[in-house]
């Protein structure tokens, strides 16, 4: 018996738990040797130790015996499909979704190369992890592999997109924080936006490649404060609410620079950033070019309200604790989306339920567009049209 059952559900994320030797096999011969070395690689003992815990216990006749009716409650190295894609096939037959978003753990933030200032390093990672996503996701077509496109070089952007459409990729992941050298909404990256829009994939923000919280926060005088796996790298409450904020400001300055209106068919998505954020967003924007329309020429020409224009193109998924009936309600129901976070804690052991519970008093139509309707405009030609409406 499935977790979900009776209803359409499409996956907005999920998750491999990567082997912290996961890209190795992919990587270019000549950059493998300095991506091992770099000090920006910094893989916790604990974690290996948990990863290599997990692998024994998959090997176990009767732990995997039992990985159906542990499917959402079995997290991270424990989960199944976690890491093994032979897996992952069932452990979508026992969630009960039509299909599922993928994205890396290990690689979400491409490891800081970004910033870098080694531009070989940062795509030569992304690539590695895109051969990786798509290889993974290659045994079973529900599997929605997303790719990494670093923007901190037009060209090599450029080249990277059109390789990771040709592997089988079905979204294009970008950071939400702004490049080092021009913002997301410049000219040069134009290309990248038409090869996304002529292949029907959306262009995905994730949490992991947003601005981080200044840590002079934490000093506080006090103890740490643990995060949901026991220690202090993850979010906690203070460091959890700036996640939005890179994505908010890159979104704003792809709308009002013309980006969206210059690619209409093109769908973004903000994924496992919240969506609390939105309604007050939207606002503000129309707000902005309120103000300062009489002076920008750009707000002039823009083809609606920059709200519309968001209800238009952009997606968002709601944490399973963020009231999402709310949300819908004070922006549009065309705007969000279902999540599990399979199989990461955050997710929570009945998002279902706790969506659900928050949806409840909605139209119909509102509930049909979270769980699936939404899911199917955003992904476009990314969803094999037999997934969509499978049922």
């Amino acid at each position: 018996m499935p977790y979900i059952e009776n209803r359409l559900v499409h996956d907005a994320d999920s998750h491999l738990m990567e082997m912290s030797d996961c890209l190795n096999p992919y990587f270019e011969k000549s950059l493998l040797a300095r991506f091992l070395e770099h000090p920006n690689l910094g893989v916790r003992v604990g974690t290996r130790l948990a990863a290599e815990d997990a692998q024994k216990r998959q090997e176990d006749a009767l732990f995997r015996a039992s990985a159906g009716e542990n499917i959402m409650l079995r997290k991270n190295y424990e989960a199944q499909g976690a890491f093994l894609k032979a897996d992952r096939p069932a452990a979508i037959d026992h969630i009960g979704v039509a299909s599922q978003l993928v994205f890396t753990t290990f690689c979400l933030g491409n490891f800081g190369f970004d910033q870098s200032g080694d531009i070989d390093l940062c795509y030569g990672a992304a690539t590695a992890h895109n051969r990786m996503m798509t290889d993974f996701c290659s045994v079973d077509k529900r599997l929605l592999a997303t790719a990494y496109i670093p923007l901190e070089d037009f060209e090599r952007a450029e080249r990277a997109a059109k390789a990771a459409i040709e592997m089988g990729a079905k979204a294009l992941m970008i950071p939400s924080w702004c490049p080092q050298n021009h913002s997301p909404s410049h000219i040069g990256l134009f290309p990248v936006w038409a090869l996304a829009q002529e292949a029907g994939l959306p262009i995905l923000f994730h949490v992991g490649g947003e601005e981080k919280v200044n840590l002079t926060y934490k000093v506080n005088g006090l103890p740490a404060v643990p995060d949901f796996h026991g220690g202090d790298a993850n979010f906690t409450s203070l460091t959890y609410l700036p996640i939005s904020t890179s994505v908010q400001q890159t979104l704003a300055a792809l709308i009002i620079d013309g980006v969206f209106d210059k690619f209409p068919r093109l769908k973004w998505g903000a994924i496992e950033l919240g969506a609390s954020w939105l309604p007050g967003w939207l606002r503000n924007l129309d707000s902005a070019a309120h103000a300062f329309v009489k002076n920008e020429e750009r707000l002039q020409t823009l083809s609606a309200k920059p709200s519309e224009i968001a209800r238009r193109q952009l997606r968002v998924t709601p944490y399973p604790h963020e009231d999402s009936g709310w949300i819908i309600e004070n922006s549009h129901e065309e705007m969000c989306l279902f999540s599990t976070d399979y199989p990461h804690v955050e997710g929570g052991r009945n998002p279902l339920k706790r969506f659900g519970e928050s949806l409840d008093g909605l139209p119909a139509s509102a509930q049909e567009a979270f769980y699936a309707e939404n899911f199917i405009d955003m992904m476009g030609e990314g969803l094999a049209p037999e997934l969509r409406r499978p049922f």
